[in-house]
């Protein structure tokens, strides 16, 4: 890019932005930052990038910065926006991609905070295949109530919105949960979406060690960031590239680690994707497989008592990690950022206080299995992913109460037309029909504000935020928009979902549904020009991890 005498006009650009001739013998560091002012997740995300470039340029690098978009869930949830939650994921990457092969650096480093962009970096790194580090922009400080005294998030403020609704909160107690609950930057505070895809990310050893568990303000990140940088440099003379560390095995390390600590359904469909980008075969059975073996240890929110900034207090994500590799759940051989291997990693990791009760020993599980079901039936020939923790009981029947959008059901919530006993199906909402496969936080935390979690299912085409809990079936396959066994589901229909046979079946007749479907005919399209649409004619179904890069030959 750079050398010779016909490469002038490469450097007279570069001499603009700041090279030396020093410079151009020295590998070019990418740094990806995910910086906006959209949301609190990524705000302070410009500081750490310029920490991550001071660690390339002091191990001997030249670094750039450079940008890519963020949009947040937190703001769009339940609303049109929030159909370009998880198109936002492939523009992410597709950015990444874009900038680092068109200027030709040596080696990257991706700095994420939120959900989508975190798999959006990784999915870059895998298809670019440079040396490469990503580092998590860290989570939140917790937010405390000022009367009760009470830790809460941005998962208290959309309950709260549910009580306020069913004349449990007034005016004035649902303003003080919104007050106190976001206080500066960081990712949402408990194991949500973006905590949980942190802690995959490191897993996977794509981070450094105790990346996913540092608070987003403090000495400890900007550290990281700074080990981050000379890392990418380390990772370029030993030419170790992303493709040398995310094996299926690596993807078996993260699902273990997303068990254990009961995160989001999101990570099935990131995972998927990442895994993908990194052409390693991985499916949504091997989800059902490794949670078979794996308990649920980590006691952390949405369905816990603790948030994330708790699991930083006791020692971050190591401790579990070699909790997870004595006992045979973790391939410790597998390669790191480091340029050592997991095991080598955690050779010396001290465990956690022995008075602490975040993260639980194996003879005290939250769950002795997995959470993360994979769902098949008559519903949802394709599969289907549930996050069942045992709170919410294994097995749930009742009968359809059928919307086809996200904003008629929480109208119905909030409206209290639905009851104890329904199975809310949420259609038209995945990956084509959204488009998008929007997040049903709203629906989910108005059913429990509304006292509701244990009586009412919820069924959908769409995902959950990792802030949902209560019995909740997403990730539907096939989905309504291309003709799949909920899109015939009529009001009072019966349902049985159940989490021990790992099942969601529609109770009638063969006949019957086979002469639904015949009858079936598909909707005009939500987006038919720009992002949305272009998303819709590219994208798989979400049993696939809803992805637009797929090679048409595989």
């Amino acid at each position: 890019m750079t050398d010779g005498p016909d490469r002038a006009f490469s450097r007279s650009m570069l001499r603009a932005v700041g090279f030396t001739d020093a410079d151009f013998a020295k590998p070019v560091v990418g740094i990806a930052s995910t910086w906006s002012m959209v949301t609190p997740c990524n705000m302070h995300i410009d500081q750490l990038a310029r920490e991550a470039a001071a660690g390339a340029d002091a191990a001997g690098g030249k670094s750039v910065i450079f940008g890519t978009i963020t949009v947040s869930d937190g703001i769009s949830m339940g609303t049109p926006g929030m159909r370009y939650s998880l198109v936002s994921r492939e523009i992410i990457a597709d950015s990444i991609e874009t900038v680092s092969g068109a200027e030709g650096f040596d080696a990257v480093v991706a700095i994420g905070g939120c959900d989508k962009n975190m798999p959006g970096c990784v999915m870059a790194l895998s298809r670019l295949n440079r040396p490469s580090v990503f580092v998590y922009g860290g989570t939140i400080l917790p937010g405390i109530h000022p009367q009760s005294g009470k830790e809460c998030d941005i998962v208290s403020v959309f309950e709260a919105v549910a009580q306020h609704n069913a004349g449990k909160l007034d005016d004035a107690g649902l303003h003080a949960v919104e007050l106190c609950s976001i206080p500066g930057a960081g990712s949402c505070g408990g194991m949500y979406t973006a905590n949980t895809m942190a802690s995959a990310i490191e897993a996977l050893g794509m981070s450094l060690p105790n990346s996913s568990a540092q608070l987003a303000v403090g000495p400890e990140k900007r550290e990281d960031c700074r080990r981050a940088g000379a890392a990418a440099l380390s990772l370029l003379k030993a030419g170790i590239r992303p493709r040398d560390i995310l094996t299926r095995r690596a993807f078996e390390n993260a699902i273990a680690v997303v068990t254990a600590l009961g995160g989001s359904t999101n990570a099935v469909l990131h995972l998927l994707a990442m895994a993908s980008a990194a052409e390693v075969r991985l499916s949504i059975d091997d989800f059902g497989r490794i949670g078979r073996r794996v308990p649920v240890l980590a006691d952390l929110r949405p369905s816990g008592k603790y948030g994330m900034a708790h699991l930083v207090r006791i020692g971050g994500l190591p401790p579990l990690m070699k909790m997870l590799l004595d006992k045979g759940l973790l391939h410790g051989d597998c390669l790191t950022v480091t340029g050592s291997t997991v095991g080598e990693n955690l050779r010396g990791v001290k465990p956690y206080p022995a008075d602490q009760d975040v993260i639980r020993p194996f003879s005290n599980p939250i769950k002795p299995d997995g959470h993360l079901r994979i769902l098949r039936g008559n519903l949802a020939p394709g599969g289907a992913v549930a996050k069942i923790t045992g709170k919410e009981g294994l097995r749930f029947s009742g009968r359809a109460i059928v919307f086809e959008s996200e904003e008629a059901a929480l109208k119905a919530i909030l409206g209290d037309r639905v009851k104890a006993g329904h199975v809310i199906v949420i259609r038209n909402e995945g990956p084509v029909g959204g488009p998008g496969m929007r997040e049903m936080l709203a629906p989910t935390s108005a059913i429990v504000g509304k006292g509701l979690g244990k009586d009412v299912g919820l069924i959908t085409d769409g995902r959950f935020s990792g802030g949902s809990h209560g019995f909740v079936v997403g990730h539907i396959t096939p989905e309504a928009a291309m003709g799949g066994p909920i899109a015939i589901v009529a009001n009072g229909d019966p349902i049985a979902i159940d989490a021990v046979a790992n099942t969601i079946d529609l109770g009638l007749a063969p006949r019957v549904i086979q002469a639904r479907l015949r009858a079936w005919k598909p909707r005009k399209p939500n987006a038919r020009r720009g992002a949305l649409a272009k998303y819709a004619r590219l994208v798989t179904n979400a049993s696939e991890g809803a992805v637009t890069d797929k090679d048409p030959s595989a």
